[in-house]
């Protein structure tokens, strides 16, 4: 049974609200984000109003500030930003919808001025800004704003998205946009399109390898650039494939990825052999050598759509065979008849052995899973291990400690080598960790050959990195 001097909710409730009023407001003295957060939660005992009146205060307020934050003040400034994000989605948006999709918009028009004054390297401010885009999304159905209202902000947020707070703010307001308002920010963006840019002084901002960069020039290509990713993003959302495919140009078709991204909303649309033609004018590019996932992905899709079933499983085998990609692996055994699957398992397992890359191949027996078969991969191969690709090694080795010790100490083995042929003192700890290891393994291994046994191996280290105190001593 809990102590009446535990911190828990029943023994506080037992102090009384008198009590906890004094205490809570002793706790606050001088600490002015948890003020905002005790206003907050007292206006919010009204319908909204009084809340949302607070938040927009704030905001003004933030909205103001001139000051630079530095890296270690981010946190605060991090944490008002999303207590008053938080409180527009708790406390206003049930009662008030319309109110609370203002704020936000509000809230979002801030990142320029916020971003613009702050270090947000490992961005803490963009995520916060990133979840309230989100709420907006989520809030815009009760909202209902207005569609050309909401037509001439979505059309500022294109152009005000130097932080990408707006991203993908399209596809997000257009349910609330609907075919009117999608059409109706179509048609300005289209115009904008054709409209030549204002004169101006010809001023150069940059000097490059190809010469000067005048600003006349750079804010037209800017605005180009937008204006052709927010008719994309409309096209995607009115579901036209065509006018999606049409944004982009005969060299841009060429890309395996955009080819992809063309030829997937063209399945969507029930037109497969639209999709393929689409697939087929990047298909030069895909024999390179690179990579290209998506674009195999969609072929395979659009194979299926066309019914070229066998076509589509070999296109799986190849890509699992020169990748060991074990999802086209199981989408190609998932379409074998009975009992045909589990040979074609094996004959797998068996190219996976054989690969030539050996952590390649460590690493997709150790996930498909096949521990057995990777026990036996390294106990072959023992000679291609790196050491320093302990992401790999160090969860195998875990692995493969109670079915093949042996093979757990060579992995082990591999990564204390490493660290001490390179003078990887930052790893000693780990290394002397392995040591450790090593020795609670050999106790169960019958034979190391050919391999030296613990004590030849702990010789060896003491002979050749004997002066690496910092190691020993770990």
């Amino acid at each position: 049974m809990a102590s009446d001097k535990t911190l828990n909710a029943k023994n506080l409730a037992a102090l009384g609200a008198d009590r906890l009023a004094d205490l809570l407001l002793e706790l606050v003295s001088g600490n002015a984000a948890a003020k905002r957060l005790l206003r907050l939660e007292l206006a919010s005992r009204s319908d909204g109003g009084n809340v949302a009146a607070e938040i927009r205060k704030r905001l003004a307020t933030i909205a103001k500030s001139r000051s630079f934050v530095d890296w270690h003040k981010v946190r605060p400034l991090a944490t008002d930003l999303d207590m008053q994000r938080s409180a527009i989605v708790k406390h206003v948006a049930p009662t008030a919808p319309a109110e609370a999709f203002d704020l936000l918009w509000r809230f979002l028009e801030l990142a320029a001025s916020v971003h613009e004054r702050c270090d947000d390297s490992n961005g803490t401010i963009g995520h916060i800004f990133s979840e309230a885009l989100d709420d907006l999304g989520a809030i815009a159905p009760q909202a209902k704003p207005d569609v050309r209202k909401l037509a001439d902000r979505v059309h500022a947020a294109i152009f005000a998205n130097d932080y990408g707070q707006f991203d993908g703010v399209i596809g997000l307001m257009a349910p609330a946009l609907g075919g009117e308002g999608l059409a109706m920010l179509k048609t300005r963006l289209e115009a904008e399109s054709t409209t030549p840019p204002k004169a101006s002084d010809r001023k150069v901002i940059a000097i490059t390898t190809r010469g000067p960069i005048q600003r006349e020039d750079f804010e037209a290509r800017y605005k180009a650039r937008r204006i052709q990713s927010a008719l994309t993003d409309i096209a995607d959302a009115l579901g036209d494939a065509d006018g999606y495919a049409a944004r982009y140009s005969d060299e841009e078709r060429g890309n395996p990825a955009i080819a992809a991204q063309i030829a997937e909303r063209l399945l969507r649309a029930d037109r497969p052999d639209d999709a393929m033609a689409a697939l087929e004018l990047a298909e030069p590019q895909t024999r390179g050598g690179r990579h290209w996932p998506d674009w195999h992905r969609v072929w395979i899709d659009t194979l299926e759509a066309l019914g070229r079933a066998d076509e589509a499983q070999s296109a799986r085998w190849s890509i699992f065979e020169r990748d060991l990609d074990a999802d086209y692996l199981r989408a190609h055994l998932k379409r074998l008849p009975d009992f045909d699957d589990e040979e074609a398992e094996n004959r797998a397992l068996a190219h996976v052995r054989q690969h030539p890359d050996f952590h390649q191949a460590l690493d997709f027996l150790m996930n498909w899973p096949a521990p057995h078969l990777a026990a036996y991969l390294v106990l072959q191969r023992h000679g291609e291990r790196d050491g320093d690709q302990y992401w790999l090694l160090t969860p195998a080795a875990e692995a493969l400690e109670q079915i093949n010790p042996l093979a757990a100490t060579l992995l082990l083995r591999a990564m204390i080598d490493f660290s001490l042929d390179r003078g990887k003192t930052k790893r000693y700890g780990h290394a002397a960790r392995h040591l450790q290891t090593c020795l609670y393994l050999a106790k169960r291994i019958d034979s190391f050959a050919p391999h030296p046994d613990h004590e030849a191996y702990i010789a060896a280290l003491k002979e050749h990195h004997s002066r690496k105190s910092a190691f020993w001593k770990s």
